[in-house]
């Protein structure tokens, strides 16, 4: 059932623009859970840094502050002002902002006194609603992805983000996160993605090329991959159709790498598509291995290219990691690739984070590794954990 407070709240959210959703939730919040002050904050583009919609307070590291460990855990995180654990004082509730496990942001509300359980729950429910209104406003203005940026995004980096549906999506059966580097500047390679009843579509795209070329061509590939997949083409179909689009475009001159999956909830089976570079790889069981596939022309190649579908059993507790070659041929100072030493331990290493962490986390240790945190190429990372479907999920 839903409370007086959460109806007031979904209301008040309603009837806000869409560019004054965020202060209208911040004035609701605060009134209907008689806090002192609420304030939202809203991760960046790169994901390092959490940005306040108001300007009064500076934009802190997700690393560095308790806002961050609920963004990063997407659980509650209380910060008492009081003696460390004293439920009588008064505190911070940092609540993640999330939709379908795309993660936001972050809703701090200030207390007089530390909630109980009960209204921990409540807070958890309203900044869910919070998290639904932001994300249809964020269709209908650019207030949000102006306050979301830390430095201009170049021209085909703004093409390349808003092809994008999402960057996460959990289920039951999956989670699925992805990340593009460099973030404010990336050309060519980008992911998609689309969820159905019975089963999840992923492609990873890696177009030829650089700056706007690049990111048209792309454009190109992602649209028409939709184009076939919407119109209910099975995936060495979309592969055909999309690869006759491009090379109708370009003649051969432009081509791009792409790998395209398809899940099977009912089944567990992955069925595949390579054509092109990026790489997958599975962690099960705590080994890391390279799934081996069979290498087919890119899309744009050659206008007349058949191509054919793999099928790859799944086990709960799948990982799968997918990852441009931006990512695995970045070279260290001493000229090592990454995918040669560190992807394979670092992939283990983030065994126990979620999805969107691992990616965030794989993003923070490539640019160390090439220390100059400026990549040679674009950089896209892919990750899904399977859980599959038993006996009784409801579709």
């Amino acid at each position: 059932m839903i409370s007086e407070r959460l109806s007031a709240l979904e209301l008040a959210l309603w009837q806000a623009q869409p560019h004054a959703v965020a202060d209208a939730a911040r004035t609701a919040v605060t009134a209907a859970f008689s806090a002192r002050n609420t304030e939202i904050w809203l991760a960046d583009y790169q994901v390092a840094l959490l940005i306040p919609v108001t300007p009064k307070h500076d934009p802190v590291r997700i690393e560095d502050c308790p806002a961050g460990r609920a963004f990063a855990s997407q659980r509650p995180v209380p910060e008492p002002f009081g003696e460390r654990f004293a439920i009588e004082s008064g505190g911070r509730l940092h609540l993640p902002l999330t939709v379908h496990g795309d993660r936001m942001g972050v809703l701090t509300v200030t207390l007089a006194r530390m909630p109980d359980a009960d209204e921990v729950d409540e807070l958890v429910a309203a900044a869910a609603v919070v998290s639904r209104a932001l994300a249809v406003a964020d269709t209908r203005t650019d207030a949000f992805r102006r306050i979301r940026r830390r430095a201009r995004l170049t021209l085909a980096a703004e093409i390349q983000w808003d092809l994008l549906p999402g960057r996460a999506c959990v289920t039951d059966e999956y989670s699925l996160a992805g990340q593009l580097e460099p973030a404010y500047a990336v050309w060519g390679d980008n992911f998609d993605w689309a969820a159905a009843s019975d089963h999840l579509t992923v492609t990873v795209t890696n177009g030829m090329g650089q700056g706007i070329d690049a990111a048209l061509l792309t454009h190109l590939s992602i649209g028409a991959l939709r184009n076939a997949r919407r119109s209910g083409a099975d995936l060495t179909e979309q592969a055909a159709m999309a690869n006759q689009a491009v090379y109708a475009q370009h003649a051969g001159d432009r081509y791009v790498g792409t790998l395209l999956l398809r899940f099977d909830l009912e089944a567990g089976v992955l069925r595949a598509v390579d054509a092109g570079s990026p790489r997958m790889f599975r962690l099960r069981d705590g080994a890391v291995t390279p799934i081996a596939l069979e290498q087919q022309m890119p899309l744009g190649m050659f206008g007349d290219t058949e191509y054919v579908e793999q099928e790859i059993p799944l086990r709960s507790g799948d990982r799968l990691v997918v990852v441009s070659d931006g990512v695995h041929d970045s070279l260290s100072a001493d000229g090592r690739s990454y995918g040669a030493l560190g992807l394979l331990s670092a992939l283990r290493r983030t065994r126990l984070q979620n999805p969107p962490e691992v990616v965030r986390t794989l993003i923070r240790e490539l640019l160390a590794y090439t220390r100059d945190n400026e990549l040679a190429d674009d950089a896209v990372i892919v990750c899904l954990d399977w859980t599959g479907r038993s006996a009784g999920t409801p579709r």
